[in-house]
């Protein structure tokens, strides 16, 4: 019996003793040269996902998954949304993986779903005008789609379908139970988008966008079951290459503590997850005709012709009235801004500042509007939110005669600019601008000022030597010159009610 007991410590002792040997290499085998967190975290399936880690209660993965086969780009930091380069035209395979669990949403096992992939900007500002950009883009390279599927080379894609008001998308039905790839193809470029100025723009970032929806209880693919996404820059054939060597070679120039900073090139994309696209749904249900364009080339340009009944700057009486009106204040509502829009021939914007105050289209620079409405329109709704009125091509100066006044003295007056009459009161003059040199601008420009009807002037004089009166005429008025100084009396016309004007 002793001895029994004796053999069993024997074991039991030498099994600790191995357990203790084999724990003893694990130190050195996962020590610091050979194990890096930082490289863990870096792998895709840390990287792609951490921005989108479920909350308590919800999956732990995403049903799908989606797999773009382009390499991304090495220079791209820890912790920024990754960036690929695709060239323009080339066909894209988008791989869509079933990526449920045992068990989860048995309601679309052995049914189709509906999945739209979509291009978009990813600018946010450029997202607002969406509409407008697109529409420009139509209207430079006509009959052209933004974004393509290359039917030839999908696999497992049923139903596919591509909406002439929709060019920058396309959908199609597919079986998450079999194997599924889309091939796309996208025909913009990122340089189409940014404003010409004097060549090297760089080009604004795209976005891939796949939404998947199931049936409702209609038959029509409406509920929603997941949305991803990953960031993109497109260029002219082979441009994409070329970009990505320039980034490999840029990175190898770094030092190892540098590289440290960025994320390493992958061979494929993976779209990480996000917010569906506002009315994914519904984009090919609710098919509205598109309006005219309103995005313009950089080679058009439009100049806005003032209204013939508009008034000069720093006008008085009912001119200064009419001025300040057409002036948009910070503390207008939305509602007053819409009216301002439309007051001032933007009624084609009116839906895309639908929700902005006075001080939010004030906010507004120049560079901004360009991009938004288009070099004319931007243009031209930046001198109004300024009140950048048109120069005057004439301005005059006029005070009415008071009726103690001599004509003697009226000259003298004019002749010597003095800044007071014989009675010893100060002449107050009024700036009179022209915007046509023309003897009835005139007429009308000193009716607007004085308060005088102006169906009652029946002529306008100029006083000349020896007290002659002459008619001012179109050819006069092109001759005075720019800041005179002119005295003006009214005298009844004769054989009528009228009134003539006599300058001095």
């Amino acid at each position: 019996m002793a001895w029994v007991l004796k053999m069993d410590e024997v074991i039991e002792s030498g099994l600790v003793h191995d357990f203790d040997a084999s724990l003893s290499g694990i130190g050195q085998e996962l020590g610091a040269g050979a194990y890096s967190m930082s490289d863990v975290l870096a792998l895709p399936i840390f990287k792609q996902e951490d921005s989108s880690l479920p909350l308590d209660g919800e999956t732990e993965h995403p049903p799908f998954q989606y797999v773009m086969c382009a390499a991304t780009s090495p220079a791209v930091k820890l912790h920024d949304e990754t960036l690929t380069y695709l060239n323009q035209g080339q066909s894209y395979e988008i791989r869509m993986l079933d990526n449920r669990k045992m068990g989860d949403m048995p309601e679309i096992s052995g049914k189709l779903v509906k999945s739209i992939i979509r291009v978009v900007f990813h600018d946010r500002r450029l997202q607002y005008t969406e509409h407008q950009q697109l529409e420009g883009w139509k209207w430079n390279r006509p009959g052209d789609r933004l974004l393509d599927l290359d039917i030839p080379m999908s696999v497992g894609i049923i139903d596919t379908r591509t909406n002439p008001s929709q060019l920058n998308a396309v959908e199609f039905l597919w079986d998450p139970a079999k194997r599924t790839s889309a091939f796309i193809q996208v025909h913009c470029i990122s340089t189409e988008f940014t404003p010409r100025k004097h060549g090297g723009e760089k080009g604004v970032p795209f976005r891939i966008q796949v939404d998947t929806f199931k049936q409702n209880e209609n038959g029509e693919y409406t509920d929603h079951l997941h949305s991803a996404s990953c960031q993109i820059k497109v260029f002219k054939p082979k441009g994409a290459d070329r970009k990505q060597k320039t980034d490999r070679e840029k990175m190898e120039k770094r030092t190892a503590h540098e590289k440290e900073k960025y994320q390493p090139s992958y061979d494929t994309t993976i779209l990480t997850e996000c917010s569906p696209w506002p009315d994914a749904s519904t984009a090919y249900v609710n098919n509205s005709p598109s309006p005219a364009p309103t995005f313009t080339s950089p080679q058009q340009s439009t100049c806005s012709v003032p209204d013939s009944n508009s008034s000069s700057p720093n006008h008085q009486g009912d001119g200064a009235t009419q001025a300040s009106g057409e002036q948009i204040q910070p503390s207008a509502t939305i509602q007053e801004t819409q009216q301002w829009l439309l007051k001032n021939r933007f009624s084609s914007y009116t839906r895309l500042f639908s929700n902005f105050s006075g001080a939010d289209l004030l906010k507004l620079t120049k560079e901004d509007l360009v991009q938004i409405c288009g070099a004319a329109d931007g243009i031209r709704l930046y001198n109004s939110l300024k009140s950048r009125s048109v120069r005057p091509r004439l301005t005059i100066y006029v005070c009415r005669e008071q009726p103690s006044s001599t004509v003697l003295q009226g000259q003298q007056q004019a002749a010597g600019s003095a800044s007071e009459n014989g009675s010893g009161a100060p002449y107050v003059y009024h700036a009179i601008y022209l915007e046509e040199m023309i003897a009835s601008e005139v007429a009308r420009k000193l009716a607007l000022v004085f308060n005088i009807p102006f169906h009652q002037i029946n002529q306008v004089y100029r006083q000349g030597p020896t007290g002659i009166h002459i008619l001012v005429s179109d050819q006069m008025v092109q001759n005075f010159q720019d800041e005179s100084c002119f005295l003006f009396s009214t005298v009844k016309a004769e054989n009528s009610d009228g009134i003539h004007i006599i300058l001095k």
